[in-house]
């Protein structure tokens, strides 16, 4: 009602530029009531991906954080002439001075303030469920991001098919929320939750854990005091928890680490067999459970794909299965999702209720809905909760999405899946991440990638190939630990930027990946034959990677392009 006094108008785009906390959701709510859509943005995205969100959903009215209008918002404010209204969510400061002219500044409470006077009581304007609730910008890992339009029955019919494949979800859960409420993943997450009575505390990934980055040491970290019942994260999170504590495992005396060795592969059989191990959990795996609480009875994973190490592990010593989910933000959010007592890796479940999935063919890749023993091609995802485009783009919208014979709506996801006899789905590929080398072999980037991403010695990895060339090559975010270990055995010396720089580093892991590689099976022409050591991790603030941590690949390029010259033979 405040928002209304302030001139904000139903159906009239709102934007919310904001870390995860409870006043984004309590913001969110107020908007959905009263059918203002809500323009939502990564507090990451660049200045012109920001300006280009506010201009083109028209907006003149934004909430937002004291923190993000002073480092992000305040030095595009003159970019974006619409705007007319701030709202922060912070109590303090009231008063902001170097404010463009034209723009008015409010604090959450005093618009709250405003809303609950008797004069602006009558207020109300119920949205109808094909009104747009939000327009979700992507962090897209090409060009500039798409504005997905999400409407009310959109969002009603994802968290209706998502809270279904959760157990006994009431209450007495707690959820713990610190991934980005931009992203369709935490937003449905939060909203299941709000919609089944779950309380939900908020952290950080810098505050998660006690070892995280902002937690002093010897405190506790976010997880420790609030014991989450429930959690979502993506991948690239789990993979941390898992090659910290491998690497403790690896420092234990011979005694500690073959009791592990053994706790893990008996609990590991007896999993598969639909067996509980209460004495194993208890003895060995207590310690590693205790890192995300001690609690925590589901992990819900999304955003990427999961290495089955990692799953294995989460599954293992952190005692809670891990529903291992797919769906993209123009499905939603939903899409599968595996079922809490299905420990098989590298699937991604069985179709939602509001989900349909068919399989596409696709020539140029050879995959074919009649391939034995599995059916497999290009992923359409069809159901009510398939959304109503990307906002102002009809070219794009004609090219994604279609309306078949009986109404439904279907999304091509550009994924390429395969169903097994018990109706899981699996994604073995991507259409875009297919290049052609010069021989005419057709590479997975996106396949090497995975295979590699599971060597101890690997944080992240980017495949790249010219078609003009005969094969592959890499970037790579090395492990800092194992890389300094490896350095130390090698007598290479020097300050992390030197190590990645030696020539002698290079080959030696190298070796090791193609190694690993081979191990995996991995083809000839897929191996990479060269790499670049990049002493600077992938984060999104690098711009290199997108908030749900998926790789950026033009930004990649364009940041290597001498390396690929030089890789490549050029420099």
């Amino acid at each position: 009602i405040g928002l209304a006094a302030l001139g904000q108008k139903p159906r009239c785009n709102i934007a919310i530029f904001c870390e995860t906390r409870a006043e984004w959701i309590i913001a969110a709510q107020a908007c959905f009531m009263y059918n203002f859509p809500l323009v939502t943005l990564y507090s990451t995205l660049g200045p012109t991906a920001i300006a280009h969100g506010l201009n083109e959903t028209e907006v003149t009215h934004i909430i937002t954080s004291k923190d993000l209008l002073q480092s992000r918002l305040k030095a595009i404010l003159c970019d974006v002439p619409r705007l007319q209204y701030i709202i922060v969510v912070d109590r303090k400061p009231t008063t902001w001075p170097d404010i463009p002219r034209g723009i008015m500044v409010y604090n959450m409470d005093t618009v709250q303030d405003l809303g609950s006077k008797p004069e602006n009581s009558e207020y109300c304007c119920s949205p109808m469920p094909s009104d747009i609730a939000v327009i979700m910008y992507t962090s897209g890992s090409t060009g500039i991001p798409k504005g997905v339009m999400i409407s009310h029955s959109n969002i009603i019919a994802g968290i209706t098919g998502m809270a279904e494949r959760i157990p006994n979800l009431d209450e007495t859960d707690t959820y713990i929320g610190y991934l980005p409420l931009a992203h369709v993943l935490e937003l449905s997450a939060e909203l299941v939750c709000i919609s089944h009575g779950c309380r939900i505390g908020y952290s950080s990934p810098q505050t998660l854990a006690d070892q995280s980055t902002k937690i002093k040491k010897g405190s506790k970290g976010d997880t420790s005091v609030l014991r989450p019942t429930l959690m979502a994260a993506v991948p690239e999170i789990m993979d941390r928890i898992y090659k910290n504590v491998m690497t403790k495992v690896e420092g234990m005396s011979s005694f500690q680490r073959t009791l592990f060795v053994l706790a893990y592969n008996y609990k590991m059989e007896q999993i598969s067999k639909g067996y509980s191990t209460p004495l194993c959990d208890s003895l060995v795996f207590k310690r590693v459970r205790a890192l995300l609480g001690g609690n925590t009875r589901v992990l819900l994973s999304g955003g990427a794909p999961l290495s089955a190490a990692t799953q294995r592990f989460m599954n293992i010593c952190l005692c809670c299965p891990v529903g291992q989910g797919y769906g993209l933000t123009e499905t939603c959010g939903a899409g599968t999702i595996s079922e809490v007592w299905d420990y098989s890796t590298g699937r991604v479940g069985a179709p939602l209720v509001c989900s349909e999935i068919t399989l596409k063919d696709w020539e140029e890749g050879g995959y074919y809905s009649t391939d034995k023993p599995n059916p497999r091609g290009e992923i359409l995802l069809g159901g009510p909760n398939v959304t109503m485009g990307y906002y102002k783009n009809e070219s794009k919208n004609r090219e994604d999405f279609f309306v078949d014979e009986n109404g439904q709506r279907w999304f091509c996801t550009g994924d390429i899946g395969e169903f097994h006899p018990d109706g899981c789905l699996k994604i073995i590929d991507r259409k875009k991440d297919l290049v052609k080398l010069q021989a005419g072999e057709y590479v997975s980037l996106g396949k090497v990638e995975a295979v590699l991403k599971n060597c101890a010695l690997i944080d992240n990895i980017c495949a790249y190939a010219n078609s003009d060339q005969s094969y592959v090559i890499s970037f790579v975010v090395p492990n800092h630990k194992q890389l300094t270990v490896l350095a130390e055995q090698m007598h290479v010396r020097g300050t992390w930027e030197e190590i990645c720089n030696s020539t002698e580093m290079e080959k030696e892991v190298l070796r090791i990946i193609t190694e690993a590689a081979i191990s995996a099976k991995l083809e000839r022409f897929e191996i990479p034959k060269k790499i670049r050591l990049s002493a600077e991790p992938w984060t999104p603030e690098t711009g290199l990677v997108t908030d749900a941590f998926k790789l950026k690949r033009k930004e990649l390029k364009s940041h290597y392009q001498e390396d690929i010259e030089r890789m490549y033979g050029g420099k």
